[in-house]
């Protein structure tokens, strides 16, 4: 087993294109390696914005030998009674190229043939690296890639070296102009020498003393400590968000964490906006008081070790005192114009090409909103019309153009200043969410309300001009807006005819509609079935116990969650296994039969058949209570005691008589019986 060192050094790759590709290039050596019977162990990336780093201590010095088996002619045909090779034996030895007394007679599902064994001596590693690494690292995904100088070759930035090693020995290749060898860089502005390696640890420690730290874990440690140590320094602390720090690891080689001052006077500004401008513009990270309010000082990631901090401190502080003085300027000015009285100006704003302005998108959300408050809250609907005509006009505000993030952040702001309730300002932020996959959901049922609505217009809008999500494309995040609409209707328990919600905002679109209405409807009904499928799956429900209630009707979430809840948790009763073994077999029986007669009780001529009869009669009831209270558990319960009878019948009575009308009334009892089931789920498709 030898040592594998692979670095691949360019220009400075964007910061959220490196995870992803390291995921992605361990993965693919990894697959190249198993692909070709190349045993390891420990294998390892590393990047900066500068190189993708790759290492495995241990890496077989060769494939594994082959052992190939090619299936003749059966032992009967190629040997005779005496066990000696026919000529059909002989010839196909000879066609592989081993002796006839090679053969191995082998046991398959077909009998006994004769089989020729062959060894090959699998290569030596060092050679197939030749190969399999400029493969692996012309795969490597990104967002985006580019081509430089005359090469046809593409990458996410110039490949600028490359650095191979196996064993200690340099394993050469080529991609593009760049041969690999044993030379690596430090960093460009404090040590951009080449340095000759001789293993991974020479590596680590010559790059570290050429100021790269080359692994991310340890970059993130050390901004961490240092924002410890500004945070003393200051008596506050750090307004840490995972997604920036994640970041900033990948947008330096050699972190050093410095904190800079600002204004006063800018904290007048909203504290959204200061916080806004720092970490979204300028990758910066606020302080607080210990009370949770902002301080004027703010911490940054440097990507060098300057001879002078006041100075880098000083350069940074100017920029950001320009970037909220824009913000400043924006905010006056904003202020001078009611949040009310720019509604109008959102008929100047394009929502989609075909789907209208802003202002037509808001009208019909609110009406789709103000029917779901008659339904499930009256008493809000008038603040739900309110929201809805408000939560888009910081559309046009110049801060909201300025920093387009902040959408909904400055609806809420400026709904504030103006003298809106808190549950209005509130809910023209929340209504933008759930904003992505585990965010939280509105904290109000008038938020919930406007939010669905708002993303329902968006979805049957966009299936109704055939803008649908791909699986490379989904430019409004249409399955983001499902799921939100799922996640708030089950989180909240809000029973919604989703098939009814869908019916309304198709009517309010109906002018914009470019596709046949009913097409689109049951196009929207089975994109929200499969949304709502993967987010039962992700949840850890079982696949059978989901496709068994999504097999009836698909309209209320919330009834479909709770008989879903409610079988998960019988499915493993044993008399539930028992019944649901009766139900296939009676849906068995009645496959492709169209049966509308009613039960005869007087054409019984078995006991099993009465007492199934009154057990059904008896057990139909007490479902059809449970089943309008919503009350799973117990329909379940009343249906697993049909277990005795159901069992009884199918030991005693022969359903498939000669006797026609007895045949037709015992197969009319099953059909009872399974529609009972059906009501609930299609148990035919538990496991």
């Amino acid at each position: 087993m030898k040592e594998l060192l692979l670095e691949i050094g360019t220009e400075e790759i964007p910061a959220r294109f490196i995870p992803e590709a390291l995921k992605e290039f361990e993965r693919l050596i990894e697959k190249e390696f198993e692909s070709n019977q190349i045993d390891f162990e420990g294998i390892r990336t590393f990047g900066t914005p500068r190189r993708l780093v790759l290492h495995i201590p241990s890496l077989s010095e060769k494939q594994k030998d082959k052992e190939i088996r090619k299936i003749g002619p059966s032992k009967r045909a190629g040997l005779d009674d005496r066990g000696n090779p026919t000529s059909a034996a002989i010839g196909f030895a000879k066609s592989q190229s081993i002796p006839v007394d090679a053969l191995e007679v082998i046991q398959t599902e077909k009998g006994e043939y004769l089989c020729a064994v062959k060894k090959e001596a699998g290569k030596q590693t060092h050679e197939l690296l030749k190969e399999i690494l400029p493969k692996v690292i012309l795969s490597i995904p990104f967002p985006k890639s580019m081509r430089w100088s005359n090469m046809s070759i593409r990458f996410a930035r110039p490949i600028h070296w490359i650095l191979c090693l196996y064993g200690g020995e340099v394993i050469p290749f080529e991609i593009g102009n760049i041969q690999s060898g044993k030379v690596t860089y430090g960093h460009r502005f404090m040590h951009p020498e080449p340095i000759e390696v001789e293993d991974f640890t020479s590596y680590l420690k010559k790059t570290r003393d050429a100021f790269v730290v080359v692994d991310p874990e340890e970059r993130r440690r050390k901004i961490e400590e240092g924002m410890l140590r500004e945070e003393r320094k200051v008596s506050g602390k750090v307004l840490r968000d995972e997604e920036l720090l994640n970041e900033v690891t990948f947008l330096v080689e050699y972190p050093v964490v410095l904190c800079g001052h600002f204004d006063e006077k800018f904290l007048s500004l909203p504290e959204e906006v200061v916080i806004h401008s720092m970490m979204e513009h300028q990758r910066y990270f606020p302080l607080m008081e210990p009370q949770g309010r902002l301080l004027p000082f703010f911490v940054f990631i440097s990507n060098i070790s300057p001879r002078d901090e006041k100075a880098v401190i000083r350069g940074n502080e100017r920029v950001l005192k320009a970037r909220l003085s824009d913000a400043e300027f924006f905010f006056q000015e904003d202020l001078k114009v009611p949040l009310e009285q720019r509604i109008e100006e959102l008929k100047r704003v394009v929502f989609q090409a075909k789907l209208g302005t802003s202002y037509e998108k808001v009208i019909r959300f609110k009406e789709i909103a103000s029917f779901l408050a008659k339904q499930i809250h009256p008493s809000i609907q008038e603040t739900v019309e309110r929201v809805s005509l408000l939560c888009k006009a910081d559309l046009v505000t110049g801060m909201v153009g300025e920093f387009p993030k902040l959408q909904g952040v400055m609806g809420r702001v400026y709904a504030r200043l103006s003298g809106e309730k808190p549950e209005v300002y509130e809910a023209i932020y929340e209504h933008y969410l759930p904003a992505f996959a585990g965010d939280r959901l509105p904290s109000s049922p008038v938020g919930d309300l406007v939010s669905i609505a708002d993303k329902m217009d968006t979805i049957v809008g966009s299936f109704g001009i055939g803008v649908l999500p791909t699986g490379t494309s989904d430019p409004f995040g249409l399955r983001r807006q499902a799921l939100g609409i799922i996640r708030i209707i089950i989180e909240k328990g809000y029973s919604i005819s989703l098939r009814e919600l869908v019916e309304v905002s198709g009517r309010l679109l109906q002018e914009k509609m470019e596709r046949p209405w009913e097409e689109v409807k049951q196009e929207v009904l089975d994109f929200f079935k499969v949304r709502y499928q993967n987010f039962l799956l992700e949840k850890g429900y079982s696949y059978d116990v989901v496709e068994a209630v999504l097999s009836t009707p698909f309209d209320d979430l919330l009834d479909l969650h709770r008989r879903i809840e409610a079988l998960q948790k019988v499915r493993d009763w044993e008399d539930f296994k028992s019944i649901v073994i009766g139900f296939k077999r009676a849906m068995n029986i009645l496959k492709g039969m169209a049966l509308n007669k009613e039960i005869r009780p007087s054409l019984f001529s078995h006991s099993a058949e009465e007492e199934l009869f009154q057990a059904w009669r008896r057990t139909k009831e007490k479902v059809d209570q449970s089943l309008s209270r919503r009350d799973y558990a117990p329909a379940l319960l009343e249906m697993s005691r049909l277990k005795q009878p159901i069992d009884q019948f199918f030991d005693k009575v022969l359903v498939m008589v000669e006797e026609e009308e007895i045949r037709t009334n015992r197969l009319a009892l099953l059909k009872e019986i399974t529609q009972l089931f059906l009501r609930f789920a299609d148990f035919s498709k538990l496991t």
